[in-house]
């Protein structure tokens, strides 16, 4: 089994499994390995997919419980117009970009039933690093950059929503949806890693080396 099943295999697929008559939103289908494992679940507690990509996968799967649309995942109001009122799951793993991501999460976060969940896909740049295997510049930065925008959305939004992190393969953030309070719009982290405080005890450190 390729890393990218067993990711969804080990993290993604469990929490799924008490969701009865699951509605699941897949962005990013490509050769259909989630949307196929997500129509394994459907299958056996009547649920719905409904998957997003920008290129043709219309034939990936004839199932009669799945529905494609060849599209922008954030063409929103077409889209939501094709949905039920609520979905239990969203599944983003089309653009990973910071900005492009931030953007999903908060125009489908209102649609998500409270208890659902939002699986981000790539958030972990450690395996496309320089002096690693999949040595890849874009997806080491753009994924580096998802990571720290989930967080610092999480920062404002923590009372409202459950945040965990898979660093298996190139990683996944699982969102949990705790109420239905709008999400409040993410602030830069207020950190102290570069404050003159920190030069000092960096300094102080090395003199007592």
């Amino acid at each position: 089994m390729d890393e990218y099943s067993l990711k969804l295999d080990k993290f993604l697929i469990p929490l799924l499994s008490n969701i009865k008559n699951p509605i699941i939103l897949e962005l990013g289908v490509e050769n259909g390995r989630s949307t196929k494992k997500f129509l394994d679940i459907c299958s056996n507690k009547y649920g719905k997919v409904f998957s997003v990509d920008i290129n043709d996968c219309s034939s990936v799967t004839n199932d009669k419980n799945w529905k494609f649309f060849k599209t922008r995942d954030d063409n929103f109001e077409f889209i939501k117009s094709k949905l039920p009122e609520k979905i239990d799951v969203l599944f983003i793993d089309s653009l990973h970009e910071a900005a492009h991501v931030e953007k999903l999460i908060y125009n489908y976060y209102p649609i998500l039933n409270i208890g659902g969940y939002i699986f981000i896909d790539d958030i972990s740049h450690l395996p496309y690093l320089k002096d690693k295997k999949r040595n890849n510049f874009y997806c080491e930065i753009n994924n580096k950059e998802t990571f720290e925008k989930i967080l610092s959305i999480y920062s404002e939004n923590s009372e409202h929503f459950d945040l965990n992190f898979s660093f298996f393969s190139s990683g996944l953030a699982i969102i949990k949806k705790k109420d239905n309070s709008d999400l409040i719009k993410k602030k830069k982290l207020n950190e102290r890693s570069i404050s003159i405080k920190n030069i000092i005890r960096k300094i102080w450190r090395k003199i007592k080396k």
